[in-house]
């Protein structure tokens, strides 16, 4: 029985950029950082695996963002593929003043789809969206949503 969620992550190519973006630009907390050997990687399916991890959250929050990079086997590819395809994923984080919070990662230098855009819910209120990407390209979602 799932009781709720734990933790989301992306495979990323370079840990030490990818954490200094989400701790820098984005403002989680690394909660816990660390080697994986082969034999504490079986789960992965993969014998061989070796891995440096880290696990971020944003203040007491409770779900995790997981970083993974693999040392053994290396990353082939850059693996993102369009995010109209199945297996495409994304994280989504709740924001307050979101064209404030824009703006100011805008000058952090992260890059945007689009400026956020405002419509109404069903519940009469609003939802403002954008869609961003990381320095490798994983996409990030931010939602405000008032009443």
């Amino acid at each position: 029985m799932i009781v709720g969620f734990n933790h989301s992550g992306f495979v990323v190519k370079d840990i030490e950029k990818q954490i200094q973006f989400y701790v820098n630009v984005l403002g989680l907390q690394v909660i816990r950082r660390f080697s994986s050997d082969h034999e504490a990687s079986q789960h992965t399916g993969l014998s061989n695996a070796y891995r440096e991890l880290v696990f971020l959250r944003k203040s007491d929050e409770n779900h995790l963002l997981e970083l993974i990079q693999f040392i053994e086997p290396e990353i082939t590819n850059d693996g993102h593929i369009p995010n109209t395809y199945i297996g495409a994923a994304h994280i989504c984080f709740n924001v307050e003043n979101l064209r404030k919070m824009y703006e100011e990662l805008c000058l952090k230098g992260m890059v945007f789809l689009t400026e956020p855009i405002t419509r109404k819910d069903d519940q009469g209120g609003s939802i403002s969206i954008c869609y961003g990407h990381d320095p490798e390209g994983n996409w990030i979602e931010f939602i405000e949503k008032t009443s």
